[in-house]
């Protein structure tokens, strides 16, 4: 089993950049493909972005592309977002997820406590 701690939310400017990352322990996360979620209030939670066990496969949600960034270090067992050209609509809780599925959509069973991405404006 995993256990998964997001960090790096907070707030944001419109066209700003905010890094998010996602602390695994327990096990390793090379074992696992990982993502992120988010949900703004009164919002059901969407799929964010994904990334493959190795980190050569990615895949985002199509209002996210071009301006995130889905990474991993598994030597730190760390998972990131790089957002970027940040918009209102971005404000949201985000959520770390892990799957042992080979699929990068999922479905997900591990999921972290969320961070808060708030907009500023």
């Amino acid at each position: 089993q995993v256990q998964l701690v997001e960090s790096g939310g907070g707030l944001m400017q419109a066209g700003g950049s905010l890094r998010l990352s996602c602390a695994a322990s327990g096990r390793t996360v090379n074992g696992y493909v990982m993502g992120w979620f988010r949900q703004a209030p009164g919002k059901e939670r969407e799929f964010v972005a994904a990334i493959n066990r190795s980190g050569d496969l990615t895949t985002y949600t199509m209002s996210v592309k071009g301006r995130f960034t889905i990474s991993r270090d598994n030597a730190k067992n760390t998972l990131y977002l790089q957002m970027n050209s940040l918009k209102p609509e971005d404000a949201a809780v985000y959520y770390c997820a892990a799957t042992s599925q080979i699929f990068l959509r999922g479905p997900y069973g591990y999921w972290g406590q969320g961070t808060q991405v708030t907009d500023s404006s």
